[in-house]
């Protein structure tokens, strides 16, 4: 277990050792299971998330019921992963970029341009190399439960508008707590400047950062539109979300109350998709309304700067799966 574990810091534990949380508790004759997540209540997985509590709750009559604590109440991310790997939490939404510290293989989602489109990336995601994906994180007591839609990320600036690879150079460019991340935005031309997501709308003011990458709704709802007045639609990357939870906590719960688990979250996904397909248009419609240029670059030239970076993983597991997902049709 030690070595498992070797992810969690010694603060967390002995916060958490003190603390109110319990993943899963039991209410006399109701099973109460925790999520905890950073989104903003409007945010189109939160939603989704809510959709999956009243469909637990519907299913067993009252008997299960998931309560969900959103908008960072409960600590960041990682935080968040840690939680849920001492079975204090019971699940979390993470992307996949900072889950990759704790699960090597998900780095997959960090590379640039390893889907063609959506209905690529959807159908690996669907997968057996999609469902390979979420149980991997199970020898460190983290189960994938499915994948939310995150849509493409996309560059926006401040000063000057990105149509090439070209002009990045120069740019600082904020990007998650990934080293997937940065080799990507290196790849590319950029400075990549990791910054934590809550800090990032004033490292924009301040000009610590030139821009950042990110979704259309993220980008609308986080605001950083009132700063960044380009948006350069390249889809660099398709990060999807990841519904986690606790091994500890799901090896708790009776057969029974699994299945109503899994059901409910297998029908907010489709859900999901519903909702995020309708932010996406919004969002864009919304930042253009406030003088943000909307750029649909060439993607051709982007593609051609990422190579290096696919080939630096011959030889290696990584390699093989972007060789497998490339290939399926």
């Amino acid at each position: 277990m030690r070595n498992k574990l070797r992810f969690i810091r010694p603060a967390v534990i002995l916060v958490t050792a003190a603390c109110w949380l319990n993943g899963c508790a039991s209410d006399q004759s109701v099973t109460v299971i925790k999520l905890a997540h950073v989104l903003d209540i409007n945010h189109p997985v939160h939603k989704a998330m809510v959709f999956m509590a009243e469909n637990v709750a519907e299913q067993s009559q009252g008997k299960m019921r998931v309560d969900i604590y959103p908008g960072g109440q409960l600590g960041g991310e990682r935080d968040l992963i840690e939680l849920l790997q001492i079975g204090s939490l019971a699940m979390t939404k993470v992307s996949t970029a900072p889950l990759e510290a704790f699960v090597p293989e998900m780095k997959i989602f960090g590379i640039p341009y390893v889907f063609r489109d959506d209905a690529h990336r959807w159908k690996v995601l669907q997968s057996d190399i999609g469902k390979r994906l979420l149980l991997a994180g199970e020898p460190y007591y983290l189960r994938g439960m499915c994948y939310y839609d995150a849509g493409s990320r996309s560059f926006y600036t401040k000063d000057r508008p990105v149509r090439t690879p070209a002009d990045l150079a120069g740019l600082k460019i904020r990007v998650m707590k990934s080293i997937t991340s940065v080799k990507m935005v290196q790849s590319l031309g950029g400075s990549a400047t990791p910054i934590p997501w809550g800090e990032l709308y004033t490292a924009l003011q301040q000009g610590v950062v030139d821009g950042a990458e990110n979704n259309p709704p993220s980008f609308y709802l986080s605001r950083h539109y009132e700063v960044c007045k380009y948006y350069s639609l390249d889809e660099h990357t398709s990060v999807p979300d990841i519904l986690l939870m606790s091994t500890v906590v799901w090896n708790r719960l009776t057969p029974q109350e699994q299945r109503w688990l899994q059901t409910a979250i297998d029908a907010s996904v489709e859900y999901q998709k519903r909702l995020w397909k309708e932010a996406s248009d919004e969002a864009l419609q919304a930042v253009q309304k406030a003088g943000v240029e909307i750029i649909y670059p060439d993607k051709t030239p982007f593609r051609d700067a990422v190579k290096g970076m696919h080939d630096s993983y011959k030889g290696s597991a990584v390699y093989d799966l972007i060789q497998e997902i490339q290939e399926m049709r």
